[in-house]
């Protein structure tokens, strides 16, 4: 009769135990799913930022003869490149402006590098200090050329 009234309480201190290894379960399930939402989000805007790269490389393909104007330093007007630098800033968060830089054969320092472009995009994720990047660098040549 004594082993009997020193078991008392124990199935208690056992379903107390299961609950606490239970809860932690769910806070390790309810973290991971939060750091695959900021992963998703991530994803989002590099996926974003690499159709808009994508974009402007395709249209400066298209307009070859005047790929120095998608200079972003450059005075020359040009309406699918300021266009585009606004969908930027709309698409992407906090994004400053994007650069645009262009190497055309003209210049006599880029003639090695003829026709280089280096586009670069800027982002700030909401609720993150770093600042995201995606930089692509290519040739734009016209399908003539020799």
């Amino acid at each position: 009769m004594r082993i009997r009234e020193s078991q008392h309480g124990v199935m208690l201190i056992e379903a107390l135990i299961g609950i606490l290894i239970f809860s932690i379960g769910i806070l390790a399930l309810i973290g991971m799913q939060g750091v695959a939402m900021k992963n998703t989000n991530d994803a989002q805007f590099r996926s974003e930022a690499a159709f808009l790269v994508n974009e402007i490389v395709g249209q400066m393909w298209v307009d070859y003869q005047n790929l120095a104007s998608y200079d972003t330093t450059s005075t020359t007007p040009n309406t699918a490149r300021d266009a585009w630098v606004l969908e930027v800033r709309k698409q992407l968060p906090n994004a400053p402006a994007p650069t645009i830089t262009v190497c055309p054969n003209a210049v006599a320092a880029c003639a090695a590098t003829s026709n280089q472009v280096t586009v670069t995009v800027k982002w700030k994720q909401p609720n993150d200090p770093q600042l995201h990047q995606l930089q692509v660098t290519g040739r734009v040549n016209s399908a003539t050329a020799p």
